[in-house]
């Protein structure tokens, strides 16, 4: 008999993860996944959407896109930090070359997802991100 991963870790019910993807279906699947884990989750279309919501100031942790229409993730990620916001990002993106990754570790992500993408390696970014914000 296998154990579940997922359950044995204990999740905080008031920990808020945006999902910030301007493919639909990642957006609910993942957001579906996180609400099954115990998260609370809000999904964003576009990172200018996500940038102007309250949902940036409140956000514990931000799985970002990098590559969407109209602003890409790095630039949201560098907004971010410069507007001097702690929340731990980890970019996703199926574009993962060295210089992408590279580039969104020097401005500041605390994780990198290559999607196609597991549950356990989403909750172990997820898990890094946080310890390291906290």
């Amino acid at each position: 008999m296998s154990v579940n991963y997922f359950s044995c870790h204990e999740v905080q019910p008031m920990i808020l993860i945006c999902v910030v993807d301007d493919d639909a279906s990642v957006r609910n699947g993942l957001g579906n996944l996180l609400k099954s884990l115990g998260y609370r989750t809000v999904g964003f279309a576009s990172g200018e959407e996500f940038l102007a919501s309250s949902a940036s100031d409140e956000a514990d942790c931000v799985l970002l896109d990098l590559k969407m229409k109209g602003m890409q993730g790095l630039e949201v990620l560098e907004r971010l930090k410069a507007a001097g916001k702690t929340v731990g990002v980890c970019c996703m993106s199926a574009h993962d070359d060295e210089v992408t990754v590279r580039r969104t570790r020097e401005a500041g992500a605390l994780g990198f997802l290559h999607k196609p993408f597991s549950e356990e390696a989403l909750l172990e970014s997820i898990t890094q991100a946080l310890e390291k914000v906290v």
